[in-house]
């Protein structure tokens, strides 16, 4: 018994002594994606190809206001209130689909330049902590302490804004 014992603690010991010679990196992945030169460049083109569409959005809005204020005037005629009634649940209607369309482009385009500047980003840190001597490299949001110049977030952005220069 004493044996199991000793021979745990000797496991115990080499396996904090192999630990404490790790050397470790950390990372902000979603800052490092996000600051990259690239990823704003996308986000401002985005915002560019996407306007007339929340352009129109707005103007139908605008249209189901007026046909509500005119509604809630009262002086129109049963028959025409049925007809403004049945034109704002069309608009409605067909800003419910736009706004879906919209937000359905947004997230599948946002999702696949995410996914591109991801792996690149990775492969960069791999390299980063590499040429550092790092042996491992974790995310910040999985990490309760870590003192600043563990940090590689500006030092990863830079390497992909180097590497991969906006056009």
């Amino acid at each position: 018994m004493l044996r199991g014992f000793r021979l745990a603690i000797l496991i115990a010991a080499a396996a904090f002594a192999a630990f404490s010679q790790t050397k470790v990196g950390v990372i902000n992945s979603q800052q490092a994606v996000f600051g990259t030169a690239e990823f704003k460049k996308w986000r401002a083109d985005e915002e560019t190809k996407l306007k007339p569409r929340q352009d129109q959005l707005m103007r139908l809005q605008k249209e189901i206001q007026d046909i509500q204020t005119q509604l809630q005037s009262g002086k129109l005629s049963p028959q025409g209130e049925a007809e403004l009634n049945s034109q704002a649940q069309r608009k409605q209607r067909e800003g419910q689909r736009l706004q879906q369309d919209y937000q359905e482009d947004l997230d599948r385009e946002q999702n696949e330049a995410l996914q591109k500047i991801g792996t690149r980003m990775r492969e960069l840190v791999g390299k980063l902590a590499d040429s550092k001597g790092l042996d491992v490299v974790v995310d910040a949001g999985n990490t309760v302490f870590f003192k600043p110049a563990l940090d590689l977030t500006t030092d990863a952005i830079g390497a992909y804004d180097k590497a991969y220069p906006v056009k």
